[in-house]
C-alpha cells in the first residue's frame, strides 16, 4: 500500500481507502453488522488505514461496525465521519451550533471513540458555506477534544473553493473521476496552495467505472442507481456522477476498446485518479470482500501511459463532457 498525506492534517493515509456507504450490503438491502466487519477487517488487513463514513448510512449502523472494527485494532486507523444530512428537511437554516454539537457527540457514542480524527459536514446548502459561525463550531469542539480536523463533502467545485476560505478546513471530499473532470481545472490547484487533502469520493461512477454494466441492467427498487437517477432523492451527480445510464454505458464500453485485456476496469480506473499527486486518497465502497480486493489490486496495476491517460479523456470528450461537465 502506498501512503500520502491528507493535507494540513499531517496525517499519513492510504492512497487507497474505505467509503462505507453500502459496507454491510448493498445500498437499500439493510445491514448486515458480520458482512461489515469482515470488509473492514479485510481493508485493514490489506493496509487501509483510513476509513470514511457518515451519520445517516443505515442510520449509525455503519459507524457503530466502524468504530467497533477499530477499537478491536492495534494499529492506528483514521475514522472520518460526516454530519448535517439528519437535518430534515435539508436546508441551511438547520445548520445550528446546537444541532451540530448534537451531531458530533451522536457519532461519538455510535463510534465509541474518545474523538473523532475528522468531521465532515455532509455536502451541505450552499448558503452553508457562507456562514462563519458554522465553522467556528468546529473550533469549540475541536477545543473540547470532540474533534480533531475539520473538513467538507461537497456537491460542486464552487462549494470546494468557498471552503477553502475557512482555515480550520483540512480537507474537502469532492467527486472526480474519468467521468467528473471539473475539479482539476481549478480547484485542484487552489487546494494544494492552501494544503488542504483531497478525498476523492464516487471514483468508479456508482460502478460505470468498472465495465461491468450493460444498458439491460437493473438496481433495486431501493438502490439510489433506481430511484436517484434525476436526482429524485439527493443530488442527482451523486448516481452515476451524474451521467446517464445508457449513455455511461457507452463510454464504458468505448473504454474497454482502450484495454482489450482487461475484464475489469476498477483498476485502471483508480489508477487514473490516482495519477494526481493533489489527491490524498481515494474512498471507493464494497459490499462484498470481492469488490474491496478489485479495489486493492490498483497497487499492482501498472502505471497508465500517456497514450492511454490520452484515450481514456478522449473517452470523456467524445461520450460525457458537454452533458456534465458544467453542472458540478
Amino acid at each position: 500500500m502506498n501512503y500520502r498525506t491528507l493535507g494540513k492534517t499531517g496525517f499519513k493515509i492510504s492512497e487507497i481507502s474505505l467509503g462505507t456507504w453500502q459496507v454491510g450490503g448493498k445500498w437499500g438491502s439493510g445491514f448486515d453488522d458480520q458482512k461489515a466487519e469482515e470488509i473492514l477487517n479485510t481493508a485493514i488487513d490489506n493496509g487501509i488505514n483510513f476509513i470514511d463514513t457518515a451519520d445517516v448510512y443505515e442510520d449509525g449502523l455503519s459507524e457503530a461496525a466502524v468504530g467497533r472494527v477499530v477499537r478491536s485494532r492495534s494499529e492506528k486507523i483514521y475514522v472520518a465521519t460526516k454530519c448535517g444530512r439528519r437535518i430534515s428537511p435539508h436546508v441551511n437554516e438547520g445548520y445550528t451550533p446546537e444541532a451540530l454539537t448534537r451531531f458530533v457527540e451522536d457519532s461519538l457514542k455510535n463510534t465509541g471513540l474518545e474523538r473523532l480524527d475528522l468531521i465532515q459536514l455532509h455536502c451541505p446548502p450552499t448558503d452553508v458555506y457562507y456562514r462563519p459561525e458554522v465553522f467556528e463550531t468546529f473550533e469549540r469542539l475541536h477545543e473540547q477534544g470532540k474533534i480533531d480536523k475539520l473538513g467538507v463533502s461537497v456537491e460542486k467545485v464552487e462549494e470546494g473553493i468557498k471552503a477553502l476560505e475557512y482555515d480550520n478546513v483540512s480537507t474537502v471530499q469532492i467527486i472526480y473521476n474519468l467521468f467528473r473532470q471539473r475539479p482539476q481545472e481549478k480547484f485542484f490547484k487552489m487546494a494544494a496552495e492552501k494544503n488542504v487533502g483531497i478525498i476523492v469520493r464516487v471514483p468508479l461512477a456508482s460502478g460505470l467505472l468498472t465495465g461491468k454494466f450493460s444498458k439491460d441492467s437493473h438496481f433495486s427498487p431501493e438502490d439510489h442507481r433506481n430511484f436517484n437517477r434525476d436526482g429524485e432523492a439527493f443530488d442527482k451527480g451523486e448516481t452515476f456522477a451524474g451521467v446517464n445510464f445508457e449513455k455511461g454505458v457507452e463510454a464504458a464500453n468505448a473504454l474497454k476498446a482502450v484495454f482489450p485485456d482487461t475484464e475489469n476496469l476498477a483498476p485502471m480506473a483508480l489508477k487514473w485518479i490516482l495519477r494526481r499527486e493533489e489527491v490524498s486518497t481515494v474512498i471507493p465502497g464494497a459490499s462484498k470482500v470481492d469488490h474491496l480486493q478489485s479495489n486493492l489490486s490498483v497497487e499492482e496495476t501498472p502505471d497508465l501511459s500517456e497514450d492511454q491517460i490520452q484515450k481514456m479523456n478522449r473517452v470523456y470528450e467524445d461520450f460525457i463532457k458537454k452533458e456534465v461537465h458544467q453542472r458540478w
